[in-house]
């Protein structure tokens, strides 16, 4: 039996909402593994929805490069303190990153590592981080990139907090002006803000579906209103709460969060803004980067995997 300490009842509580005993216990239930503590938690009705930003292990920044209103590309390179993530020279460091990501063809992050360097032909991607590392004293890891064509219409970007979380928004438009440029940034915000994971309902896999209507499942299980309840009512009940939520990871779903009148959901905003510009407009991809996204301080070993990337 693994040792629950109160670090770990603290972490727990953070990421989920759920008080101090019930964290307690979902670790001693789930043999201190957090992830299905969390599971634990949510399936009893006492957290909400995982949180795993609030595990993150490495500092770091995101940037964007953009060309031509059509392609970009988003990196985030990881350091070991706020401190360097702050620094000048780190963060020229990454906007070259990024500037080679948007220029690149690499399909993965050993293909990109491997390319010449920009800034000099004669050194690769990685050896450019090599002698970065030796000069900043620090270990740095490029650790993921994402570039984005748009085939017919633009992208836009965005970057919140200094870096700490980067969106791209790819429209599928007839019409780039200013007004529709402006409208799919506004979008681009709404991603950093409330990070959904999906564009619109249709690309919700049946997976996700069925993990979540478990949870549900287990939750209605545990709701004394619902004891008793024929079958086909609680069905019922665990898909309208499954739609509820649907419309809370999908973007199109989401209301607004500039809407005027608090009820306008994106989809509603993009036809409006299709409208006034007489286009065919429609938001057909988003990334979001967030700082340290998957870096979880039990699991993750940061020098190792630095070490591991520049061999």
């Amino acid at each position: 039996m693994a040792e629950i300490t109160a670090a770990m009842v603290k972490e727990l509580r953070e990421m989920t909402g759920a008080g101090m005993m019930d964290c307690k216990k979902a670790l001693n239930e789930t043999n201190g593994n957090m992830d299905e503590a969390v599971e634990f938690l949510r399936k009893n009705g006492q957290a909400k929805a995982e949180k795993k930003a609030s595990r993150i292990a490495a500092e770091g920044i995101c940037r964007i490069a953009v060309k031509n209103d059509t392609v970009a590309a988003v990196v985030e390179v990881n350091s070991e303190t706020d401190f360097v993530a702050k620094n000048e020279q780190f963060q020229q460091f990454v906007e070259a990153v990024a500037e080679q990501a948007v220029n690149s063809d690499a399909a993965d992050m050993d293909a990109f590592l491997a390319e010449a360097w920009a800034a000099d032909n004669s050194k690769t991607v990685k050896e450019a981080l090599v002698e970065k590392v030796a000069v900043i004293g620090e270990n740095l890891n490029i650790r993921r990139f994402e570039k984005v064509t748009a085939e017919n219409g633009c992208v836009v970007s965005y970057v919140h907090g200094g870096g700490r979380i980067g969106v791209i928004v790819e429209a599928a438009t007839n019409v780039v002006n200013d007004a529709v440029k402006e409208a799919m940034t506004n979008i681009a915000m709404q991603v950093a803000a409330l990070n959904p994971k999906y564009v619109a309902t249709a690309d919700v896999s049946e997976e996700y579906k069925e993990h979540e209507k478990e949870i549900i499942a287990a939750q209605i299980a545990q709701d004394p209103k619902m004891a008793g309840k024929p079958e086909k009512v609680i069905e019922g009940a665990i898909v309208g709460r499954l739609n509820k939520e649907l419309k809370e990871v999908c973007l199109l779903e989401q209301v607004y969060v500039k809407a005027e009148d608090g009820k306008q959901t994106v989809a509603q905003y993009v036809a409006q803004v299709a409208k006034e510009n007489n286009a065919e407009l429609s938001v057909k991809k988003f990334v979001r980067f967030e700082t340290g996204e998957g870096l979880e301080k039990k699991n993750e070993d940061f020098a190792a995997e630095v070490a591991a990337q520049l061999g």
